[in-house]
Order: C-alpha cells, then sequence, then structure tokens
C-alpha cells in the first residue's frame, strides 16, 4: 500500500483540527449529461458522465470541500488526493484544516484510508448511510431530470436529418464565413435570420444564423479588437444567434486535428444549441427554437442546391429565391406552408471584409486541396551532390539557376502514395509550376493559438496550405530554424521534393528510387508575401 510522504505527514499533522465530522464517498454518475461544479474539480480533471464522483464534505458544517470526477478504473489512491485536497486547498468558504473524524460507506475505502491517515489523528469510521452526501446527489439527478433534452423529441428526427442534409451539400465548400445569406422568415417572433458558414479551411464546421445585423457586426468588431483569450470569450457569449455545429460520432480523442470533411456521413454528429448575451451559451433547443431553425435549414438546403453554381470560383453575386415550407407545428392553424425567402448580402460581405481591413479583390484565398491527405511531411536538405542525381533522375524536374552556397539546397519533402504524387505533380504543372514557398504565421481569434503555415504559391497567383505547424513544436521550431539558415545561404533558392512509398519500408525516409519530382523553385519571407497574420476564419470550439 502507497504511504504518505514523511513531509506530506508533517504538513498535514501542522494543520489545525476542527471538531468536524466529514462524509467522504465514491460514487457512479449516474444519467446522461450530469455535470459537476468545475470550481469544485481538480484543475485539467475531463468530466464524463461515465465516471465516478468522488465527494468529501464537512457533515458540521453542511458544505462540500473537494470533489473531483475520475474514471471507474482509476484507484483508490484518487479518493485520497481528492481528501488531501479537501484539507490544504479546500473549495471556498473552506479553509484548510483537519477533521476530528472521518466516516464512509464503502468498507474498502475505510481500510484504504486506515492505512494511509496513519499518525494524523483522525477516527475512521463506517456508517451504512451518508445523510448529506445523499441529498446532494439526489440534487444532481433532479437536474438532471427536469433539464430539456438537447432537441424537443417532436423536432429531434427532422432536425437530424436536415442537419445531415446541409452537411451532405456543404456550403462552406463555396460561401466563406463573410458571405451572409438573409433567411426570412417572418414566424416565431423572428423576422430574418443571417447565416454565416463556417468550414471553409476544414477547422469548423457548422452554420451560425443571427437573429440580426447588429449581432454579426458586433461580433466581428470585437474579435479584431480584442486580443486577449477573456476578451474573446466575452464577444463569443455576447452573440445572439442559434447554431448548429458538427462533430465526430467517435469523439476520436488521439486526432485532436481531424478534418471531419474526411470522415463518412455516418460518423457525423449535428449539435445545436442557441448564444444569447444574457444566456450565454446554451447547448438544447426549446421548441420555437427549433421550429425556427429546422424552417431555416430547409430553405438553406433549397438554396444551395438550385445555386451552387453561381458561386463557384468565389463569386457571390446578388441572388434571391422564394420557397414554401411545411410547416413543423401540428396545430391546424399553423399547419399551411411558410414563405421563406433567402437572399445573398454581397455588401454586406464588401463591407465585412473592409472590416477586417481586406477588400474581396485582395482577400487571401488559401486552398487547402493540392496537398493529399496524410501525406508524410519533412523540412530537409538535399546534399549538391545529390541534387545532381535528382534533376536528372526523377521523372519530372523544374529547374532554377541555383547558386551552390552551404551544405545544400533547403527542400520540402512529401511522402504519399504513387497514383496521389503523380496527380500532384500534375496540378503543379498544370497551375504552371511552383513559384515560391513561403512560411507564414497564422492564428486562432478564440484559443489564443498561434501557427507557422506552410505555404506554396504556384505560377497561377494561387496559394496552397501543405502544412499547419505549432509555434511550440520544438521540432518543427528546430527544421524552421535550418531551413531559414539555408534559404538565407542559397539566397533564396530551395526546393520541393514529391515522392512515393507512403506505406511501405521507407515510410518517413523516402530513398532516391522513391523521388518522382523535383521542384527548384524560391522562398518567401512572410514580409515579402505580405499577407500578415491570416486568421482561422474565426474558428469556434464551441462545446
Amino acid at each position: 500500500m502507497t504511504a504518505l510522504n514523511l513531509s506530506t505527514r508533517r504538513r498535514l499533522q501542522q494543520l489545525p483540527q476542527i471538531q468536524s465530522v466529514w462524509e467522504g464517498d465514491r460514487r457512479p454518475l449516474r444519467g446522461e449529461g450530469l455535470q459537476v461544479s468545475a470550481d469544485w474539480m481538480e484543475p485539467g480533471a475531463e468530466q464524463s458522465p461515465e465516471g465516478e464522483c468522488i465527494l468529501w464534505v464537512d457533515g458540521s458544517q453542511g458544505m462540500v470541500r473537494a470533489m473531483d470526477v475520475v474514471t471507474p478504473e482509476t484507484g483508490p489512491e484518487a479518493v485520497v488526493r481528492t481528501l488531501l485536497r479537501a484539507m490544504e486547498h479546500p473549495h471556498n468558504p473552506g479553509s484548510p484544516a483537519r477533521p476530528q473524524k472521518i466516516v464512509v460507506r464503502d468498507r474498502e475505502i475505510l481500510f484504504f484510508l486506515r492505512g494511509v491517515l496513519q499518525d494524523l489523528d483522525i477516527v475512521l469510521d463506517y456508517v451504512p448511510d451518508l445523510p448529506l452526501i445523499d441529498e446532494i446527489f439526489r440534487g444532481f439527478q433532479e437536474a438532471i431530470n427536469t433539464r430539456p433534452p438537447q432537441l424537443p423529441p417532436q423536432f429531434a428526427e427532422p432536425l437530424l436529418k436536415k442537419a445531415l442534409e446541409i452537411w451532405h451539400v456543404a456550403p462552406w465548400e463555396i460561401l466563406a464565413d463573410h458571405q451572409i445569406l438573409a433567411i426570412e422568415v417572418n414566424r416565431w417572433d423572428v423576422k430574418t435570420l443571417y447565416a454565416s458558414v463556417m468550414g471553409m479551411l476544414g477547422m469548423e464546421y457548422g452554420i451560425l444564423f443571427y437573429r440580426s445585423l447588429e449581432s454579426l457586426q458586433r461580433f466581428r468588431q470585437r474579435v479584431l479588437v480584442n486580443e486577449s483569450l477573456e476578451e474573446m470569450e466575452e464577444a463569443f457569449l455576447g452573440q445572439d444567434c442559434l447554431f448548429v455545429t458538427f462533430e465526430s460520432a467517435s469523439d476520436d480523442e488521439d486526432e485532436p486535428d481531424l478534418d471531419l470533411g474526411t470522415l463518412p456521413l455516418s460518423e457525423i454528429e449535428p449539435v445545436f444549441g442557441n448564444l444569447h448575451p444574457l444566456e450565454g451559451l446554451r447547448s438544447f433547443l426549446y421548441e420555437e427554437e427549433a421550429a425556427v431553425l429546422l424552417v431555416a435549414l430547409e430553405a438553406m438546403h433549397r438554396f444551395i442546391r438550385q445555386h451552387r453554381q453561381k458561386f463557384e470560383n468565389e463569386a457571390f453575386p446578388a441572388v434571391n429565391s422564394r420557397y414554401r415550407i411545411p410547416s413543423p407545428e401540428v396545430s391546424e392553424e399553423a399547419s399551411s406552408p411558410i414563405s421563406v425567402k433567402v437572399s445573398t448580402l454581397p455588401d454586406l460581405a464588401v463591407e465585412l471584409l473592409a472590416m477586417a481591413g481586406a477588400d474581396e479583390d485582395d482577400f487571401p484565398n488559401v486552398r487547402d486541396d493540392l496537398v493529399p491527405e496524410n501525406s508524410f511531411l519533412s523540412l530537409g536538405v538535399v546534399p549538391w551532390d545529390m541534387l545532381e542525381f535528382l534533376r536528372s533522375g526523377t521523372e519530372y524536374h523544374q529547374p532554377q539557376d541555383v547558386k551552390e552556397a552551404g551544405d545544400g539546397l533547403p527542400v520540402v519533402m512529401i511522402q504519399t502514395s504513387r497514383p496521389k504524387a503523380k496527380t500532384l505533380i500534375q496540378e503543379l504543372q498544370a497551375a504552371g509550376g511552383l513559384k515560391a514557398i513561403c512560411f507564414n504565421p497564422g492564428e486562432n481569434p478564440f484559443g489564443g493559438d498561434r501557427y507557422d503555415l506552410g505555404l506554396f504559391q504556384t505560377e497561377n497567383g494561387e496559394l496552397h496550405l501543405f502544412g499547419e505547424f505549432g509555434e511550440d513544436d520544438p521540432t518543427h521550431v528546430a527544421a524552421r530554424k535550418k531551413w531559414d539558415q539555408r534559404c538565407k545561404k542559397t539566397k533564396g533558392y530551395c526546393g520541393l521534393i514529391i515522392a512515393k512509398g507512403l506505406t511501405g519500408a521507407n515510410r518517413g525516409n523516402p530513398q532516391f528510387k522513391d523521388m518522382m519530382a523535383l521542384f527548384e523553385t524560391h522562398s518567401l519571407t512572410p514580409k515579402e508575401l505580405g499577407l500578415g497574420t491570416l486568421q482561422l476564419r474565426l474558428a469556434v470550439d464551441w462545446m
């Protein structure tokens, strides 16, 4: 059995001992949606409806001193960890102290505590019932039972079906988040909803339905002027909108940067909610909210299917259509079809871009569909003697008048399958070739995360994202430092190598025979590229 360190024991013995009896227990969190206050939990602890709650309360004073949530597999040591926190760092308004007595209803916990808490002058006892903890858990369960479901029962199936239809037509493939659609409903105290689409950069997918233009514009302005995480959070919670976002049904924590656009429809899960300056974030909808959202989604779905071709190549012309949408209400007086008008707002799109310091002509459009998914990327150097072999031995070579300097030519290596490598080479050729390789700063305006974005610039002027690297990634930081040093020695010359063999024995270490193309080109600094820090298009972690 693990014992307390002598130093820890001495520290606990120095705490004042109060004439109180504490109750302690560990119970399963039964019931979907059971949540406990994060203020009572250990910093960084995650809540899980499948977990177990450890609770220590002062039965004499009737207050919670510490609470934690753990997985069922966690050992009894977690009970002690929470108890030590109850003694040394209790939840307000408690002060550090040792109890005179501890009672538990689990004999295994009692046995474990007796072995650990020796020499602390605390009486340990078994009781069949813990009235204060029982009352607390009854309160938890009542809160669960009285909380509305995420969707009203009569709207759950239609809304989920309609959201997946929206996912299928993928409006983020043709609409950026500043290209707003006005949806005139004129029902349920809502005149017009203003739809903003998220997902063009493959970060977060969803649609925000603002109840007013003022709310949308105010949010954009606040995001641009606020820099701290607290200010960003306040701006986020100050929105007035309904929303539907999309998540992975498997919730795979091993792939936090997974692009949902690569998943099959069966793996996509819609999430609905409401934001309001006075209510904050609410992850469920009431009946009228569900009804208006269902009608808005149906109208938007029809509009995208009818006019999709008009929005290709970044176009956003003035378009409007009117649709008769079946009423989702069942009463006879409200069952007649609803006339809904959907319109584009091109002038507003220009205004929102101007608000961000750009216009429609110079706003950077960075594509992320050039480099194949799951490619192996690396930054390195090709020695000058090997470069001569590559120039003559690869299937395709784009030459430059490179002057030899330093230890070799700095290169970006992309390794993928042979068919995908051939397609990548052909697409670069069709774009006129590779004009430049550059790294440019990017940031998430909500999380405060900063990135080093790897970009290819093709001769036709397009920018293509080939890599997104965290600024705190030590491997990339070291490789990027060497890249800059080598490019300085070569006067800006660099290269791109496209290799096959992603699934073979040479994965991550392609050999000469695997290298299919060499594009010699130039490197550009962020200043030369002139884009400034790229915002990750207001990507939001909604839930």
